[in-house]
Protein backbone atom coordinates (compact mmCIF):
# COMPACT_ATOMS: atom_id res chain seq x y z
CA UNK A 1 0.00 0.00 0.00
CA UNK A 2 1.36 3.50 -0.48
CA UNK A 3 1.94 6.39 1.42
CA UNK A 4 -1.26 8.49 1.84
CA UNK A 5 -2.35 11.88 3.81
CA UNK A 6 -5.61 11.52 6.11
CA UNK A 7 -8.14 13.49 7.28
CA UNK A 8 -11.29 13.23 9.41
CA UNK A 9 -13.74 15.90 9.32
CA UNK A 10 -16.43 16.98 11.10
CA UNK A 11 -18.79 18.63 8.11
CA UNK A 12 -19.91 18.13 4.58
CA UNK A 13 -18.08 21.37 3.58
CA UNK A 14 -15.27 20.61 5.31
CA UNK A 15 -14.96 17.11 3.71
CA UNK A 16 -15.56 18.86 0.30
CA UNK A 17 -12.82 21.17 0.41
CA UNK A 18 -10.33 18.21 1.64
CA UNK A 19 -10.94 15.98 -0.95
CA UNK A 20 -10.50 18.89 -3.38
CA UNK A 21 -7.17 17.84 -4.52
CA UNK A 22 -5.98 15.19 -7.33
CA UNK A 23 -6.56 11.47 -6.61
CA UNK A 24 -8.12 12.20 -3.04
CA UNK A 25 -10.98 9.66 -2.07
CA UNK A 26 -13.39 9.37 0.35
CA UNK A 27 -13.94 6.30 2.64
CA UNK A 28 -17.43 5.52 4.03
CA UNK A 29 -17.07 2.11 5.46
CA UNK A 30 -13.94 1.28 3.27
CA UNK A 31 -15.23 -1.95 2.76
CA UNK A 32 -14.17 -1.72 -0.55
CA UNK A 33 -11.47 0.93 -0.86
CA UNK A 34 -9.20 0.14 1.50
CA UNK A 35 -8.70 -3.71 0.08
CA UNK A 36 -8.45 -2.01 -3.82
CA UNK A 37 -5.57 -0.26 -1.51
CA UNK A 38 -3.76 -3.09 0.16
CA UNK A 39 -3.71 -5.23 -3.62
CA UNK A 40 -2.56 -1.62 -5.48
CA UNK A 41 -5.43 -1.76 -7.43
CA UNK A 42 -5.73 2.13 -6.12
CA UNK A 43 -3.28 4.49 -5.04
CA UNK A 44 -4.96 7.84 -3.91
CA UNK A 45 -2.71 10.69 -2.16
CA UNK A 46 -5.35 11.34 0.22
CA UNK A 47 -8.45 10.25 2.14
CA UNK A 48 -10.72 11.83 3.63
CA UNK A 49 -12.90 9.62 6.46
CA UNK A 50 -16.80 10.61 6.50
CA UNK A 51 -16.78 8.85 9.93
CA UNK A 52 -16.78 12.03 11.90
CA UNK A 53 -19.78 13.83 10.07
CA UNK A 54 -22.95 12.93 12.51
CA UNK A 55 -25.14 14.50 9.77
CA UNK A 56 -24.17 11.80 7.05
CA UNK A 57 -26.03 9.31 9.87
CA UNK A 58 -29.72 8.60 10.59
CA UNK A 59 -32.99 7.37 9.15
CA UNK A 60 -36.31 9.22 8.97
CA UNK A 61 -39.99 8.08 7.82
CA UNK A 62 -42.02 10.88 6.82
CA UNK A 63 -44.80 11.83 4.25
CA UNK A 64 -44.54 8.28 2.40
CA UNK A 65 -40.69 8.58 2.10
CA UNK A 66 -37.92 6.68 3.88
CA UNK A 67 -34.77 8.83 4.48
CA UNK A 68 -31.62 7.42 4.93
CA UNK A 69 -27.88 9.16 5.68
CA UNK A 70 -25.18 8.28 3.39
CA UNK A 71 -22.93 7.10 6.43
CA UNK A 72 -26.32 4.75 7.93
CA UNK A 73 -24.45 1.08 8.28
CA UNK A 74 -25.97 -1.69 6.78
CA UNK A 75 -26.90 -3.43 10.38
CA UNK A 76 -28.54 0.36 11.28
CA UNK A 77 -30.55 0.04 8.42
CA UNK A 78 -31.73 -3.75 9.43
CA UNK A 79 -32.12 -3.19 12.70
CA UNK A 80 -34.74 0.53 12.18
CA UNK A 81 -38.16 -0.94 13.53
CA UNK A 82 -39.05 2.69 11.07
CA UNK A 83 -37.57 0.72 7.79
CA UNK A 84 -39.37 -2.56 8.64
CA UNK A 85 -42.60 -1.02 8.94
CA UNK A 86 -42.98 1.41 6.27
CA UNK A 87 -40.54 -0.68 3.64
CA UNK A 88 -40.10 -4.16 5.11
CA UNK A 89 -37.88 -5.63 1.77
CA UNK A 90 -35.75 -3.25 2.37
CA UNK A 91 -34.43 -4.22 5.86
CA UNK A 92 -34.41 -7.53 4.73
CA UNK A 93 -32.05 -6.58 1.90
CA UNK A 94 -29.42 -4.92 4.26
CA UNK A 95 -29.94 -7.46 6.94
CA UNK A 96 -28.32 -10.35 4.06
CA UNK A 97 -25.81 -8.30 3.10
CA UNK A 98 -22.45 -9.89 3.25
CA UNK A 99 -21.52 -11.09 7.11
CA UNK A 100 -21.53 -9.74 10.41
CA UNK A 101 -18.73 -7.53 10.31
CA UNK A 102 -19.16 -6.19 7.10
CA UNK A 103 -23.03 -4.94 7.50
CA UNK A 104 -21.16 -3.05 10.85
CA UNK A 105 -18.64 -1.39 8.82
CA UNK A 106 -20.92 -0.74 5.54
CA UNK A 107 -22.73 2.04 4.29
CA UNK A 108 -25.72 2.98 2.15
CA UNK A 109 -23.62 5.67 0.34
CA UNK A 110 -20.14 3.70 0.04
CA UNK A 111 -22.11 0.52 -1.61
CA UNK A 112 -23.74 3.02 -3.96
CA UNK A 113 -21.22 4.77 -4.84
CA UNK A 114 -18.97 2.16 -5.59
CA UNK A 115 -21.74 0.59 -7.17
CA UNK A 116 -20.32 -3.11 -7.61
CA UNK A 117 -22.12 -5.37 -10.53
CA UNK A 118 -23.31 -7.61 -7.33
CA UNK A 119 -24.09 -5.54 -4.53
CA UNK A 120 -27.64 -5.34 -3.29
CA UNK A 121 -28.32 -2.19 -2.62
CA UNK A 122 -28.02 -0.56 -6.09
CA UNK A 123 -30.71 -3.33 -6.80
CA UNK A 124 -32.88 -1.71 -3.75
CA UNK A 125 -32.75 2.35 -5.14
CA UNK A 126 -33.51 1.33 -8.49
CA UNK A 127 -36.27 -1.30 -7.48
CA UNK A 128 -37.53 1.20 -5.15
CA UNK A 129 -37.28 4.26 -7.57
CA UNK A 130 -35.51 6.05 -4.70
CA UNK A 131 -33.31 9.70 -5.49
CA UNK A 132 -29.61 10.09 -4.66
CA UNK A 133 -28.86 13.44 -2.40
CA UNK A 134 -25.30 14.71 -3.28
CA UNK A 135 -23.60 18.10 -1.74
CA UNK A 136 -24.33 19.56 -5.35
CA UNK A 137 -27.88 17.97 -6.59
CA UNK A 138 -30.21 15.39 -6.34
CA UNK A 139 -29.90 12.61 -8.91
CA UNK A 140 -32.48 9.88 -9.82
CA UNK A 141 -31.94 6.54 -9.57
CA UNK A 142 -32.32 5.70 -13.75
CA UNK A 143 -29.99 8.26 -14.34
CA UNK A 144 -27.69 7.59 -11.53
CA UNK A 145 -25.90 3.81 -12.49
CA UNK A 146 -23.93 4.16 -15.44
CA UNK A 147 -21.91 1.11 -15.71
CA UNK A 148 -19.54 -0.90 -14.26
CA UNK A 149 -18.18 0.42 -11.24
CA UNK A 150 -19.34 3.92 -12.77
CA UNK A 151 -21.76 5.98 -11.55
CA UNK A 152 -23.16 9.99 -12.43
CA UNK A 153 -20.90 11.05 -9.50
CA UNK A 154 -18.64 13.67 -10.41
CA UNK A 155 -15.08 13.97 -9.01
CA UNK A 156 -15.49 15.05 -5.50
CA UNK A 157 -19.34 14.88 -5.46
CA UNK A 158 -20.42 13.19 -2.30
CA UNK A 159 -23.72 11.41 -1.04
CA UNK A 160 -25.53 12.98 1.75
CA UNK A 161 -29.05 10.68 1.78
CA UNK A 162 -30.75 8.35 -0.57
CA UNK A 163 -34.71 9.09 -0.08
CA UNK A 164 -37.02 5.86 -0.81
CA UNK A 165 -40.84 6.31 -1.57
CA UNK A 166 -42.89 3.86 0.08
CA UNK A 167 -43.98 1.14 -2.15
CA UNK A 168 -47.24 -0.58 -2.13
CA UNK A 169 -45.86 -4.00 -2.14
CA UNK A 170 -42.12 -4.82 -2.37
CA UNK A 171 -39.83 -7.54 -2.01
CA UNK A 172 -36.15 -8.79 -2.25
CA UNK A 173 -34.67 -12.26 -3.57
CA UNK A 174 -30.93 -13.33 -3.57
CA UNK A 175 -29.20 -16.27 -5.01
CA UNK A 176 -26.07 -15.69 -3.28
CA UNK A 177 -22.39 -16.71 -3.82
CA UNK A 178 -21.68 -18.49 -0.41
CA UNK A 179 -18.17 -17.38 0.02
CA UNK A 180 -18.87 -13.90 -0.84
CA UNK A 181 -22.40 -13.19 -0.06
CA UNK A 182 -22.40 -11.11 -3.23
CA UNK A 183 -25.18 -11.68 -5.62
CA UNK A 184 -24.70 -14.17 -8.30
CA UNK A 185 -28.28 -12.94 -9.40
CA UNK A 186 -30.86 -10.44 -7.09
CA UNK A 187 -34.11 -9.33 -7.75
CA UNK A 188 -35.81 -6.26 -6.24
CA UNK A 189 -39.81 -5.70 -7.11
CA UNK A 190 -41.81 -3.10 -6.03
CA UNK A 191 -45.59 -1.77 -6.91
CA UNK A 192 -46.47 1.51 -6.26
CA UNK A 193 -47.29 4.99 -7.75
CA UNK A 194 -44.63 5.04 -9.90
CA UNK A 195 -46.09 1.72 -11.61
CA UNK A 196 -44.05 -1.72 -11.33
CA UNK A 197 -40.05 -1.32 -10.64
CA UNK A 198 -38.13 -4.50 -11.12
CA UNK A 199 -34.08 -4.31 -10.45
CA UNK A 200 -31.66 -7.01 -10.90
CA UNK A 201 -28.03 -7.06 -10.16
CA UNK A 202 -25.08 -9.66 -10.48
CA UNK A 203 -26.50 -10.39 -13.81
CA UNK A 204 -24.95 -7.99 -15.65
CA UNK A 205 -22.15 -5.38 -16.30
CA UNK A 206 -24.00 -3.52 -13.03
CA UNK A 207 -27.40 -2.75 -12.04
CA UNK A 208 -30.01 -2.85 -14.48
CA UNK A 209 -34.31 -2.64 -14.32
CA UNK A 210 -36.08 -5.89 -16.16
CA UNK A 211 -38.10 -3.84 -18.27
CA UNK A 212 -40.07 -7.54 -19.69
CA UNK A 213 -40.69 -8.79 -16.36
CA UNK A 214 -42.28 -4.62 -14.94
CA UNK A 215 -44.58 -5.34 -18.33
CA UNK A 216 -45.60 -8.69 -17.39
CA UNK A 217 -46.25 -7.73 -13.89
CA UNK A 218 -47.48 -4.26 -15.00
CA UNK A 219 -50.23 -6.72 -16.19
CA UNK A 220 -50.56 -9.17 -14.08
CA UNK A 221 -48.93 -8.81 -10.77
CA UNK A 222 -48.37 -13.00 -9.90
CA UNK A 223 -45.88 -14.84 -9.40
CA UNK A 224 -46.51 -16.77 -12.86
CA UNK A 225 -46.89 -13.96 -15.19
CA UNK A 226 -42.91 -12.81 -13.70
CA UNK A 227 -41.41 -16.50 -13.98
CA UNK A 228 -42.85 -16.45 -17.32
CA UNK A 229 -40.69 -14.02 -19.17
CA UNK A 230 -38.03 -15.39 -21.31
CA UNK A 231 -34.79 -13.45 -20.28
CA UNK A 232 -31.82 -12.74 -23.12
CA UNK A 233 -28.19 -14.38 -21.93
CA UNK A 234 -26.93 -11.57 -24.56
CA UNK A 235 -24.67 -9.39 -22.39
CA UNK A 236 -25.11 -11.31 -19.07
CA UNK A 237 -21.83 -12.56 -17.07
CA UNK A 238 -20.69 -15.92 -16.84
CA UNK A 239 -17.91 -16.74 -14.62
CA UNK A 240 -17.23 -19.94 -12.65
CA UNK A 241 -20.48 -18.84 -10.63
CA UNK A 242 -22.52 -19.39 -13.43
CA UNK A 243 -22.97 -19.09 -17.17
CA UNK A 244 -24.95 -16.09 -18.85
CA UNK A 245 -27.57 -18.48 -19.37
CA UNK A 246 -27.61 -19.88 -15.97
CA UNK A 247 -28.14 -16.26 -14.78
CA UNK A 248 -31.07 -15.17 -17.28
CA UNK A 249 -32.78 -18.13 -16.46
CA UNK A 250 -32.32 -16.83 -12.64
CA UNK A 251 -33.82 -13.61 -13.50
CA UNK A 252 -37.61 -14.30 -13.91
CA UNK A 253 -37.45 -17.28 -11.08
CA UNK A 254 -36.33 -14.69 -8.42
CA UNK A 255 -38.24 -11.89 -9.91
CA UNK A 256 -41.59 -14.77 -9.42
CA UNK A 257 -40.53 -15.47 -5.84
CA UNK A 258 -40.19 -11.87 -4.83
CA UNK A 259 -43.43 -11.38 -6.18
CA UNK A 260 -44.62 -14.26 -4.54
CA UNK A 261 -43.13 -12.80 -1.41
CA UNK A 262 -44.86 -9.84 -1.96
CA UNK A 263 -48.21 -10.41 -1.83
Amino acid sequence: MEAFAFSRPAAVADAARSVAAADSKFVAGGQSLLGAMKLGLAAPSALVDLGGIAELRGITVAGGTVTIGAMTTHAAVAASKEVAAAIPALAALAGNIGDRQVRNRGTIGGSLANNDPAACYPAAVLGLGATIHTDKRTIAADDFFKGLYETALADGELITKVSFPVPKKAAWQKFKQPASRFSIVGVFVSQGAGGVRVAVTGAGAGVMRAKDIEAALTASWTPAAAAGVKVSSAGLNSDLHGSAEYRAALIPVLAGRAVAAAG
